[in-house]
């Protein structure tokens, strides 16, 4: 169960009309003075310094997409050979419910979704953003690289790249309570937590090289061969050390002629992996604690033995990185 004062700052998001702490003290947050404390379960924001530990969303997830194709290619948006894209950076709660578009005044994504911030009718409604589009952010900063790694890597589909950074920082990022503006003192820079953010979700990813992980059990991607979920499972766990959510797309497995008459229901396309974690002290640092996906939502894969497909990308969607992984 939620502490009243947990509970009071989950309401205080659902306003989206604030930062997540707005009484943060003004003055810098030396965390590196401070012993990192668990994310998990929720310290009260009352009694710890929420620059310096996430009080808010304790539970990480670093998620990572397998698309065949960008949609985009014609200008260039392509995906990576041999390297899962790198989807997000998530915030859950403890108990593995989460909020979204916590802070309306850094809204960056130009196409909300959802558009509400409860993703209900009642909830409040999340503008588009139209300004100039997030990778522009970087400049200042001088950070061509980490743009030139995240256009590689951090690849939308049917959507420009910047675009959906700008989704992920929005949704997600404004939810930590270690991304608030205010944790970054009296110096602060416009946008500077944006560029930490984007840093930090690259840090987790690179933890996770799916692809070469799968690829040493002898699963890599064909048009012909098939693969079962327990395999692909069993693989992550011993690399990762948590059972991470495994997702799949296309057609159910009972609607297949493999899969005729079966009472199999789940899906038989592999699309995603979310890797689990607990965090101690600032996420930034990077010190966690591998966890298993929820009991209840370890996959919507089919679970029949080789009823998943995980398919090749197509001719003309892949370009040899030239930034390494």
């Amino acid at each position: 169960m939620l502490s009243k004062s947990f509970a009071a700052v989950a309401l205080l998001v659902a306003s989206a009309s604030a930062q997540l702490y707005p009484d943060q003290s003004p003055l810098n947050h030396t965390c590196a003075l401070q012993k990192p404390l668990f994310s998990c379960p929720p310290q009260d924001p009352l009694l710890v310094d929420s620059c310096c530990v996430e009080t808010f969303g304790g539970l990480l997830l670093s998620t990572q997409f397998w698309d065949t194709y960008t949609g985009l290619e014609s200008k260039g948006q392509l995906l990576p050979k041999d390297v899962w894209t790198l989807h997000g950076l998530w915030p859950d709660f403890c108990n593995g419910s989460y909020t979204q578009y916590c802070d309306l005044t850094r809204q960056y994504d130009p196409i909300p979704s959802p558009n509400t911030t409860t993703g209900t009718p009642n909830g409040t409604f999340v503008p588009p953003y139209t300004g100039p589009n997030i990778g522009t952010f970087l400049a200042p900063f001088g950070k061509y690289d980490l743009l030139e790694y995240m256009n590689t890597y951090w690849i939308a589909q049917n959507q420009d790249n910047a675009g959906f950074w700008g989704h992920e920082f929005s949704k997600h990022a404004t939810c930590y309570s270690t991304f608030n503006t205010q944790c970054y003192g009296p110096q602060y820079r416009e946008h500077e937590e944006v560029v930490d953010f984007f840093e930090t979700a690259i840090k987790y990813y690179k933890r996770f090289p799916t692809f070469d992980w799968l690829k040493a059990a002898e699963i890599t991607p064909s048009n012909s061969t098939t693969y079962t979920y327990s395999a692909i499972r069993d693989t992550l766990f011993e690399q990762h050390g948590g059972i991470p959510f495994i997702g799949c797309s296309g057609q159910r497995y009972n609607t297949t002629d493999a899969g005729k008459n079966s009472t199999d229901t789940g899906y038989t396309v592999l699309t995603e992996i979310w890797y689990y974690e607990y965090v101690y002290g600032r996420p930034q640092e990077g010190g966690t604690v591998p966890v298993n996906a929820s009991s209840t939502y370890l996959t919507n894969c089919a679970k029949a033995d080789g009823a998943i497909h995980y398919y090749e990308r197509t001719n003309g969607s892949v370009r040899v990185p030239t930034v390494p992984f």
